[in-house]
């Protein structure tokens, strides 16, 4: 597991130059090497071309890298969008992030499939024609820019791995992979214990499709993948260790992934009131450096 790199998310969205600075150095001396290229960074980047120039610069002076990235995710944006008005400006604004992400050197992205109950008058069925539409639109690009896209499991219906497995069924390429997110397969599991859980309020009327085999079922597939700690109630996005996710077992698991490019920490550093070493000390002590 050593030889697969770890890669630390932080919530860059409302920093500043010299908190991304101070934020960088923080991981840089507590021994990381790689940080993800977050959806809020992204989405400053959009209007910024200089901005990647900036992080750029920053990243060196640290001697850190960018090693993987998250799309833009949300109503509107995510690929099962259905709404015709919307789907040309979401597909459009997917196709320059990869650009964005490729020329920053990164080869893996996690997109969001998108959330049923974001467009209730749309059937699940439809939703998932719409996310195959999607990748036939995105996915040439990211095979021409060397880019694997990653659809992520959440804790609805359109992400679950049975439809992820679905949508990959159709596309054989190598550009398209699965990004595992433990905490989100965790609600998956503990959640059907907890009446007020995300799961059971994303699922309303209908039982949540509980699993506690996920990671098996998209083992084959993973490239990326999404680590953090929950109680199994809601997506808290603890440091590993505390919450009750068992990481003997993933950690054993994602050993024998074929596909796997990289392990990532979304621990959300602020939200979980982490420090910077704790969640790097925690990552390397289960997955090595």
């Amino acid at each position: 597991m050593s030889k697969v790199p770890v890669s630390f998310g932080y919530e860059f969205g409302n920093s500043n130059e010299n908190t991304r600075r101070h934020v960088m150095h923080e991981f840089a001396v507590n021994g990381a090497k790689n940080l993800v290229l977050t959806d809020s960074l992204l989405k400053k980047m959009l209007p910024d071309r200089m901005l990647a120039v900036k992080l750029q610069e920053e990243m060196a002076a640290e001697g850190l890298k960018f090693m993987d990235a998250h799309a833009g995710y949300g109503k509107f944006v995510d690929i099962n969008c259905p709404v015709p008005e919307a789907r040309r400006e979401m597909i459009a604004r997917h196709k320059l992030t990869l650009y964005m992400v490729a020329a920053m050197g990164v080869e893996t992205i996690a997109f969001h499939t998108g959330n049923e109950n974001a467009y209730p008058e749309y059937s699940v069925d439809t939703q998932m024609d719409f996310i195959k539409r999607s990748l036939d639109e995105l996915l040439p690009l990211a095979e021409e820019l060397g880019i694997v896209i990653c659809i992520e499991n959440i804790w609805h219906r359109t992400n679950t791995p049975e439809r992820l497995l679905e949508v990959k069924k159709c596309f054989p390429t190598d550009a398209l992979g699965f990004c595992y997110d433990a905490g989100h397969a965790n609600l998956m599991d503990k959640g059907r214990n907890h009446p007020e859980s995300n799961a059971f309020q994303a699922w309303g009327d209908v039982t949540p499709a509980w699993d506690d085999r996920i990671l098996e079922k998209m083992l084959p597939h993973v490239v990326n993948c999404h680590l953090h700690d929950n109680n199994g109630i809601n997506d808290q996005h603890r440091n590993l260790g505390s919450g009750n996710i068992d990481w003997n077992h993933i950690a054993g698991l994602l050993e024998k992934a074929p596909r796997l490019q990289v392990i990532q920490s979304e621990v959300c550093l602020v939200m979980a009131n982490a420090a910077v070493r704790e969640v790097c000390d925690k990552f390397f002590e289960i997955f090595g450096r």
